[in-house]
Parts: structure tokens; C-alpha cells; sequence
């Protein structure tokens, strides 16, 4: 008996149901408008100064909300239909905005993000098992680089493939690269990450490419953090050294969420002999994306990429990432300046780290106060920490500010407003039993009225100074 015997729509419903359709968020789902609003709230009125969040401009949230999300395609770009015009635009410009010779690099823009663009990697030129060493969580790497503990294998790169991670020099807080030469030299891996999440320094691609070449493994660049910059060459470029990168595009390259992968193409090795090896990289890469660990590609987040790297490659751009640079300075001697110790001595980069050691602090409660002041961060583990559960620092980034039109006069002003929050954060942590744990202190925070009185005078401050600033994307959310 069929289900939809007897069954008929009226036009009233029908009519009902044509509306709906064409209504906007507001009409059509007023409690998610209402959440959306308070965030964008929130995001206009606030500090943002995580390192791996930015904002991205009106013209790539038109492309990611447009009608490019209803299509649905498989495979690769062939000549048959019309809206591969779109995949083969965002591979040419993600070569062009890169400086990339197309006879000599391929890239996949089908990733849903860095950590899956990273999986995909491993998949694709790692066995089952197979040998990977990258950058240790705790000392400024990335999860994804196979990050473990003694008791668990956290990540699912450490879970399907055997990982060795290098670390940073305790004291110094730099990678400690003769360390890695050494232990690469024991384990062999079949590929070395170039690539970090809180590392505030340049990364030495030549000396990361002779460690490789020693153990004939793969080097592959995870630049997710520096993207935009290396877009626009202010930072050194992981190209002339890593066989494969991969980055995501929502960071410093200030596009929507997703993901790039970077591959060689050509000769890879000449023996003594002459005879020449070839990458055979575009083959198992794209199979690794597409069908072995994704389905269709999103059409509509590659339609953001592309506007973003068109943007990338203009002069507004690196005039953008020159300021984030500046301001990143700018924000770490206001820090030094308030007594502070950030770690490695300052940045290279778009990000820097705090060690609240020296103050009798940790990133926790610190991490917690500054939020309640209207302040994002990050805490994370420094150097030479030894409880993961209680790290010792905080990171800042500072592309979003940047992003908002912040100049380093402005950032001084986000160092003082740190500075006060920490401040506030030791008051709180002197008024509890120094083995006191976070739980005990956040509700100190949040039920101390006299605690209360001091976070809400600095975020009405935080408040009023962030609302200058306009923020990037559409008009109402």
C-alpha cells in the first residue's frame, strides 16, 4: 500500500511552504538570528586575539552563503561541465598567489579543512604504521602532527601511524634542531613536519630539508598559521624546501574555513648514475582526498577560497600582513614593558607567547579573567611545563585586530588591558589557598562582588575602546 495514497498538499500550504523558502533568518528562525546576533555581538565588541581566528571579508561570506552550496559534484575537474570553472580557478590562483610554476607544483583544493588536508597527506604517502615526526603539541606543534601522552594516543595521526615528536630547547624556547637531527637519525621517518600552532620564530626550511634528505623521508610544510603571510612574503616561504604543503585558509590567508594541499610535480631525485625518480605525489593525494577520506568537495567554501586568494594577491594584502607583524610587535614590547617574559624574547611572526611563571600565575585562570573582561586568548604550555592540565601561558595573535583596522598605537592599548586583567587574575588567586584549584578560583571570579565590580570596569573599557573599530563582513550578522 503506497504512503502517499490519498494524500494531497493544499495551495494555502503550498504557498506557506514557497515563503518559507524565500524568507530571510530573521523571519525564518528567529532563536538562531538571536544566537548568531549576540555573537556578532560579542565578536564586534571584543578583543580577539586568538591566534588562529581573523575575519573574513563580505565578499567571500557572499560566495560561501551563495548558490554554489547546492551543487554537488564528484571527482576532479574535467572539461565537460561548467562549474569545474570554479575548482580550476581557486588551483589557479592558489599557484599563482604563491609565486608556483604549474609544471613544477599541483595543488588539491577539495580539503575541508588543515586537519583533514593533514590526514590526507599522511594517507597518501605514509603506510599504515608508517613514521612521522612533527613539532610536539605542548611545545608549539599542532595535534594533527601526532600528538600523544604515556597513557594515551590522543591524536588520530598517532593512532594510525607511529609518531616521534622534536621538541624546543627548554631555556630557549627554539627548536632544538640538532636534537631532531639526532633522533631522526634512530627512528627514520618516512616524513618530517615543518609546521607549528604556537611557535613564535621562523622555521629553518633548510636545515628541516637536510634532516629529511638524510633519512629519505618526505618534508612536508604545515603553514595553516602562516599562510597569508607567506602569501605575502614577509615571512620566509616553505616552498623552495617541503615536497608537500598544506595550509588552511582561514587564518592569516583571512579566507573561509577550509583547506589547501601543496604538492611537487617532476624530477624528486637524480642518482649517481643519472637516473631519475619522479613524484608520483598528484595521484595519491588526490586519492587520499577524494574517495578515500572525503565525498563531494564543498563548492561553496572553494568559492570563498578563491575570492580570498584573489585578495591575496594584492597590494592591500601585504600591506595588511606587513601591520599584523608590526602590531604583533607591538603588543609583545607593551607586554615586556608591563615585566613580562614572552617566550623566545619576542616574534617573528603573527603570534607570541606569555610565561606567567614568573608571576605565580598560569594560563587557566588567566585565560578565564581575560575572557570575562571581553578578551580572547588561548592557554598553552611553555617550555619546560610539566603539567599539561595546568599550562603556563597564554598566546595572543594579531591578525583579527589587525583585520579590524588596529594600528600598534592601538595594540599598546590591548597590552595595558592584558596587563590589568593579569592583575586582577593574582588579586583573585591571593584571596584563595594557594593549592586552590581552577574550579574554586572561577567561582571567585564569578561570585566575588568585588571581583565582579573590577571585570566589569575593564570590559565596559574593553567594550568601548573594540567599538571603534569596524568589523569586516555583512552589515547585520
Amino acid at each position: 500500500m503506497s504512503l502517499t495514497k490519498g494524500l494531497s498538499v493544499s495551495k494555502e500550504t503550498w504557498d506557506s511552504h514557497n515563503q518559507m523558502m524565500l524568507d530571510p533568518l530573521s523571519v525564518n528562525d528567529s532563536e538562531v538570528f538571536s544566537i548568531i546576533k549576540k555573537e556578532k555581538h560579542r565578536q564586534t565588541y571584543g578583543l580577539e586575539l586568538i591566534a588562529a581566528e581573523n575575519y573574513t571579508s563580505r565578499a567571500v561570506l557572499e560566495a560561501l552563503g551563495s548558490c554554489m552550496h547546492n551543487k554537488y559534484t564528484k571527482g576532479y575537474p574535467g572539461e565537460k561541465y561548467y562549474f569545474y570553472e570554479l575548482e580550476k580557478l581557486c588551483q589557479k590562483r592558489s599557484l599563482e598567489t604563491y609565486g608556483l610554476d604549474s609544471e613544477k607544483w599541483g595543488v588539491n583544493v577539495q580539503p575541508y579543512s588543515g586537519s583533514p588536508a593533514n590526514f590526507a597527506v599522511y594517507t597518501a604517502v605514509v603506510e599504515p604504521h608508517g613514521r612521522i615526526m612533527g613539532l610536539d603539541l605542548p611545545d608549539g606543534g599542532h595535534m594533527t602532527h601526532g600528538f600523544m601522552t604515556e597513557k594515551k594516543k590522543i591524536s588520530a595521526t598517532s593512532i594510525f601511524f607511529e609518531s616521534m615528536p622534536y621538541k624546543v630547547n627548554p631555556d630557549t624556547g627554539y627548536i632544538d634542531y640538532d636534537r631532531l637531527q639526532e633522533n631522526a637519525k634512530l627512528f627514520h621517518p618516512r616524513l618530517i613536519i615543518a609546521g607549528t600552532s604556537c611557535y613564535s620564530r621562523n622555521l629553518d626550511y633548510e636545515r628541516l630539508r637536510l634532516i629529511a634528505n638524510e633519512n629519505g623521508a618526505y618534508l612536508m610544510g604545515d603553514m595553516a598559521h602562516i599562510g597569508g603571510l607567506v602569501a605575502a612574503g614577509v615571512v620566509p616561504s616553505p616552498f623552495e624546501y617541503c615536497d608537500i604543503i598544506t595550509t588552511t585558509t582561514h587564518k592569516t590567508l583571512r579566507g573561509c574555513r577550509a583547506g589547501l594541499i601543496f604538492f611537487r610535480k617532476g624530477v624528486r631525485s637524480v642518482d649517481a648514475k643519472g637516473k631519475e625518480t619522479l613524484y608520483n605525489l598528484e595521484s595519491l593525494i588526490n586519492q587520499a582526498v577524494f574517495n578515500g577520506l572525503q565525498g563531494g568537495p564543498h563548492n561553496h567554501a572553494i568559492a570563498g577560497i578563491a575570492v580570498a586568494l584573489k585578495q591575496a594577491m594584492t597590494p592591500e594584502f601585504k600591506a595588511y600582513q606587513v601591520q599584523v607583524l608590526v602590531n604583533c610587535k607591538s603588543l609583545s614590547s607593551g607586554l615586556i614593558d608591563h615585566g613580562y617574559k614572552i617566550v623566545t624574547g619576542g616574534s617573528d611572526n603573527h603570534l607570541i607567547l606569555l610565561d606567567l611563571r614568573t608571576k605565580g600565575t598560569d594560563g587557566g585562570r588567566a585565560e578565564n579573567v581575560l575572557e570575562a573582561c571581553a578578551i580572547s586568548c588561548n592557554k598553552k604550555t611553555c617550555p619546560g611545563d610539566t603539567n599539561a592540565l595546568r599550562p603556563s601561558g597564554l598566546r595572543f595573535g594579531s591578525p583579527a585586530l589587525t583585520s579590524r583596522g588596529m594600528m600598534q598605537e592601538d595594540f599598546k592599548k590591548v597590552a595595558d588591558f592584558i596587563h590589568r586583567g593579569i592583575e586582577l587574575t593574582l588579586e583573585i588567586q591571593g584571596s584563595l589557598d594557594p593549592e586552590a584549584p581552577l574550579k574554586e578560583f572561577i567561582t571567585a571570579l564569578w561570585q566575588g562582588e568585588k571581583f565582579q565590580q573590577r571585570v566589569s570596569e575593564i570590559k565596559a573599557e574593553v567594550e568601548a575602546f573594540a567599538g571603534k573599530f569596524p568589523m569586516p563582513g555583512l552589515p547585520e550578522l
